[in-house]
């Protein structure tokens, strides 16, 4: 009989946003005439900026005559996209990133689990706990791990906690570890790594021979100017890091799929006979065998993002979410409800009041309110005792569901 991959048995009763569907559908299906409110997957909600649009009918009718169609395009990208990023999203911030560095993808999340086919499965991960799951759930995968304990660590992963006892600034490990998972501005927690901080985790990286995944799928929500917004900002990060961004949050492209990874061509890694391997080259041959592209109408949207209007329609965009959040930090603070992040991040992260766990929130919100979070447990065992929430949606929906809260917080206290 055949055989499977017993590593995804390894794996928890269910990825945390399936298990959040199941519970909203089951409550739904018995009060059909609830008006929930969803706060709690990062999905946007407001239209593609119309510089996005307008390249993107211009591409559908290019592809509608046979003197400008597209087939296969290049595994790495198209270059004029490339070179767009390089010089706007890089090179303007003074990072030695040059185009042929670029790969676009048609997801951060997908880079993020892809990645691990080009490295060992002798690599110690380290990881901050809580953690976007995609981290860890793909390293089970691909059997990196050994089973998970009781509250969910999985043996082989070095978890490095945040809370509000740390300031949410994971500690640099006094073990070597090999791949380090760093998120800034954080998911979930909204947190963001302060130059210092980045700097620290460079030399680190450097003399330990690590390699930093560096996820900045957030970045464009940061507004404090003494924030980077690359790893690459930091001397030494091209030898030690791999960084990986979206066009999901900033233009809206949840649905529409576009990102890019950037493998800095200095960046090495070491073979079983102790060689050093160039990771821009194994990357570049996994992509061009297990990869065709992103489409060629959403690459062209994608450039149009780099375009004077592209700019301002992105930069309104995300000072709208922006906007979101400061409404649920201000009213759940009035309300009585301890929270952080949502100032350079589109999350705002929780303290769960009355020490109610995670999930017990949820529920709570969910019957009492009307309203889907995220429970902070599904994000590592030190998120237990926290809850995200959401930005993404529209401003109807986030005071209505922030008055709904303050409404039964309230009256709770009376």
């Amino acid at each position: 009989m055949t055989t499977i991959n017993d590593n995804y048995l390894k794996l928890k009763a269910g990825y945390l946003f399936p298990e959040i569907g199941r519970r909203v559908k089951a409550y739904t299906d018995q009060h059909p005439d609830a008006s929930v409110i969803k706060l709690g997957i990062g999905d946007v909600t407001e239209p593609l900026p119309e510089a996005c649009r307008t390249a993107m009918i211009a591409a559908v009718n290019e592809m509608g005559d046979r003197s400008t169609f597209k087939g296969y395009g290049p595994e790495q990208g198209y270059l004029w996209l490339r070179e767009a990023i390089a010089q706007h999203d890089f090179q303007a911030r003074g990072c030695n990133v040059d185009a042929s560095e670029i790969f676009i993808s048609d997801g951060s999340k997908c880079d993020c689990g892809n990645i691990l086919d080009i490295f060992g499965n002798d690599n110690r991960i380290a990881v901050t706990d809580p953690v976007y799951p995609v981290y860890v759930d793909t390293n089970v995968m691909a059997g990196h791990t050994g089973e998970a304990d009781g509250t969910g660590k999985y043996e082989g992963i070095t978890y490095l906690p945040i809370s509000a006892d740390n300031d949410f600034a994971a500690q640099i490990p006094s073990q070597k570890v090999d791949l380090i998972y760093l998120c800034s501005p954080n998911n979930p927690t909204g947190a963001t790594m302060s130059r210092e901080q980045l700097k620290a985790w460079v030399q680190y990286a450097n003399a330990n021979g690590s390699i930093i995944l560096f996820d900045a799928a957030y970045e464009a929500f940061i507004t404090d100017d003494s924030i980077p917004h690359s790893i690459y900002e930091i001397e030494g990060a091209r030898d030690c890091a791999i960084e990986f961004r979206s066009f999901s949050k900033n233009a809206g492209f949840t649905g529409t799929r576009c990102a890019l990874t950037v493998v800095p061509k200095s960046l090495t890694g070491k073979a079983k006979d102790g060689a050093n391997v160039e990771i821009w080259s194994l990357w570049n041959r996994r992509q061009s065998t297990k990869f065709n592209g992103v489409s060629y109408i959403v690459q062209k949207a994608a450039e149009a993002v780099y375009s004077e209007a592209g700019q301002q329609q992105t930069k309104a965009l995300v000072s709208f979410y922006l906007e979101n959040a400061k409404i649920i930090r201000d009213k759940l603070t009035t309300a009585g409800i301890q929270v952080y992040g949502g100032v350079n991040a589109p999350y705002v992260w929780v303290k769960t009041p009355d020490q109610l766990t995670s999930w017990d929130f949820f529920d709570q919100l969910l019957k009492t309110c009307n309203i889907v979070g995220t429970p902070g447990s599904g994000f590592g065992a030190a998120g237990e005792g926290y809850f995200r929430i959401s930005a993404f949606n529209s401003r109807e929906n986030v005071e209505e569901a922030m008055q709904r809260i303050s409404e039964k917080f309230t009256a709770a206290k009376v």
